[in-house]
């Protein structure tokens, strides 16, 4: 699964990195070590340009937004759904009823410098965190879903993050990693004509994987009243997961 993300890039950083715009009339959020559910997170999605009258015009651009983490499908009574909603299992996007609308359509990249990963250990009943970040520094794109909840001034815009089971050295760590696309599938990922779903969310290529780097961090990241860049600092005295025993 994913729960727990840092993204300390500015809407300006990202809008370069992702050919794409800022939303207008949005503050920046402030960088942040700790992303957890139902925070606000930035997201890059297609959005549809308008007349001067808010009818469509055909035409479209990437948009880099701020969105609640925690999916509300736009049926739902309650907004509070989306606390569960944090996630989407890639083998379910096209069967859920919570999903299946914005898999076809209304998909988004989820930027992040990396994220955290708890594993057992054998020496303590306390699980080890690890940091999951790109060797290189490079942003992350997290595939993931976008809806928009309501109407007029009280519309609420959420976002999923779309997981699969993990891959290479990741599964040493939790059976779950997040769906990482490289960037040449970025923009078939964004394109609402596209229903190709299950083309389209391929596992991440080994390549991407084993460019990963996964950090061993302190404890401090399981509270996330706790944040800041320390969080990301190796805990050296931590033995990586290739190093470990096997658990069964």
């Amino acid at each position: 699964m994913c729960g727990r993300y840092a993204a300390s890039r500015s809407p300006d950083d990202l809008a370069v990195e992702f050919e794409a715009v800022p939303a207008e009339g949005q503050p920046a959020l402030p960088a942040d070590y700790n992303v957890a559910p139902t925070k606000d997170v930035y997201v890059v999605r297609h959005a549809k340009e308008r007349d001067a009258e808010g009818r469509p015009t055909g035409g479209g651009h990437r948009e880099v937004r701020a969105v609640r983490w925690g999916l509300v499908p736009s049926w739902a009574k309650d907004a509070s759904v989306g606390n569960r909603l944090l996630n989407a299992r890639v083998e379910s996007l096209t069967e859920k009823p919570a999903f299946r609308a914005a898999a076809r359509s209304r998909r988004c990249l989820v930027p992040a410098d990396g994220w955290y990963e708890w594993a057992k250990r054998l020496d303590s009943p306390a699980k080890q965190p690890y940091y999951v970040t790109p060797e290189d520094g490079s942003v992350l794109a997290l595939a993931g879903l976008w809806e928009v909840w309501g109407s007029g001034e009280d519309r609420l815009y959420t976002c999923t993050v779309v997981t699969a089971p993990a891959t290479g050295a990741l599964a040493e760590i939790h059976d779950r990693m997040p769906l990482v696309l490289p960037r040449d599938r970025w923009a078939g990922w964004l394109d609402p004509s596209r229903e190709d779903v299950a083309e389209l969310a391929e596992p991440t290529p080994p390549e991407v994987v084993a460019g990963l780097e996964l950090r061993p961090v302190g404890a401090a990241v399981g509270n996330v009243r706790n944040n800041g860049p320390e969080l990301l600092a190796r805990a050296d005295s931590v033995a990586s997961p290739a190093d470990q025993p096997a658990l069964f």
